[in-house]
């Protein structure tokens, strides 16, 4: 195993695919040509010129349940070259690790599924169908187009090969970034009185969001989180600022929705609007992703924990903070979702990304054991 599963990580990282810059698309017709290499039913759904995904169905003992399998083809920007030991762009083989771009989140846990379906000692217990989907850094466009072409299928639970250390994501954090446009009045620098600061105003109120969303938290996934990642306002130095378009990303965990984070903003509005008459303040989602959650007792997390503890890793539940896919082909909430990878993801978006060997290869070995036991799922 250990040559030809090294080999297909490698070609993987090799093939470039940063959101926004390379040809998506590349990885999915390799990974689509792959799989018929061995034997194993793909396709190419191709959405434009440099967009992809691959999609492969591999049938069961028991053609009536059916698991899917996910993991997405794109990777973010390599970030300041100066700040990498090695090429981002090809793979490294260094300490017992393979370093690139993509070798975290999430080629290692993507290239670890596609190799377990097509090197299976015998036939999986139940169908797995494999979603390779693009664009999952930026909007989301490989997910929608599964779900547009109603490709997804009927299975009840979803596996995702996002970066977890070898442990069981079972909560994903939601994500909501939020703008926020304000207008007040301007003036003179000197009399601040006389105007309305847009900017100290949306300052106050993202504030107030912050506290708001602080206050909730999850026993695995931590707090919720709200941050200022974007400012823009200001005429002048000497003049009271009439405008400003503040953008925060919040993260919720569950329990904590959109709309309630929306709700809360509007009454700040609505309270400094009676502070100071004449401002208005506009929210809008830029970007939305509910928060995920799977029980602990589910036959999924009992099962993939089980075959972990076999192979020396505790198995336990843990949480991620970051968005993945599942929030766009589960939107309704209707499917168990799983994470679960080889990748650090304290490495996601880093430079000098890697992924260990070992961790790798037992991803494999985990996979394979797991598709002669996943008994429960959906019809197809």
């Amino acid at each position: 195993m250990e040559k030809a599963a090294l080999e297909l990580l490698i070609n993987l990282l090799e093939i470039p695919s940063v959101n926004g810059v390379d040809n998506e698309k590349n990885v999915a017709e390799y990974l689509a040509e792959y799989f018929r290499q061995h034997f194993i039913e793909a396709k190419v759904q191709y959405i434009d010129d440099t967009h992809a995904n691959v999609i492969a169905f591999v049938p069961g003992k028991n053609r009536h349940k059916t698991i899917i399998w996910n993991g997405h083809l794109d990777t973010v920007p390599y970030g300041n070259l100066q700040e990498w030991v090695t090429n981002p762009s090809g793979a490294v083989e260094k300490d017992d690790r393979i370093y690139a771009r993509g070798a975290s989140d999430m080629k290692s846990g993507l290239a670890a599924m596609v190799y377990a379906l097509c090197h299976m000692p015998e036939k999986p217990e139940c169908n797995i169908r494999f979603l390779g989907t693009c664009d999952e850094e930026r909007g989301g466009l490989g997910a929608e187009k599964i779900l547009a072409q109603n490709e997804l299928g009927d299975g009840e639970c979803l596996l995702i090969a996002e970066p977890t250390g070898m442990k069981l994501g079972t909560v994903q954090k939601g994500c909501l970034w939020l703008e926020l446009l304000v207008k007040g009045k301007t003036g003179h620098g000197a009399y601040p009185e006389k105007g309305i600061n847009a900017i100290t105003t949306g300052s106050q109120l993202a504030t107030q969001i912050h506290e708001y969303v602080s206050q909730y938290s999850h026993e695995i996934s931590g707090k919720s989180t709200a941050q200022v990642t974007m400012i823009e306002g200001g005429v002048a130095p000497n003049m009271t600022p009439d405008t400003c378009r503040i953008i925060m990303d919040i993260r919720m965990v569950p329990g904590l929705t959109a709309e309630m984070v929306i709700d809360r903003a509007n009454d700040a509005a609505r309270q400094k609007a009676l502070e100071f008459p004449g401002l208005t303040v506009q929210y809008k989602i830029l970007n939305h992703r509910r928060p995920i959650e799977v029980e602990e007792t589910h036959p999924m997390v009992v099962k993939l924990g089980q075959i972990l503890q076999g192979y020396g890793y505790d198995g336990q539940a843990a949480g991620v903070n970051f968005f993945t896919d599942a929030s766009v082909l589960d939107a309704a909430g209707t499917r168990q979702v799983l994470l679960f990878g080889p990748g650090d993801p304290a490495l996601a978006h880093q430079p000098n990304e890697y992924v260990e060997i070992k961790k790798y290869k037992d991803a494999i070995l985990v996979l394979q054991e797991f598709l002669q036991n996943c008994d429960f799922g959906k019809r197809r």
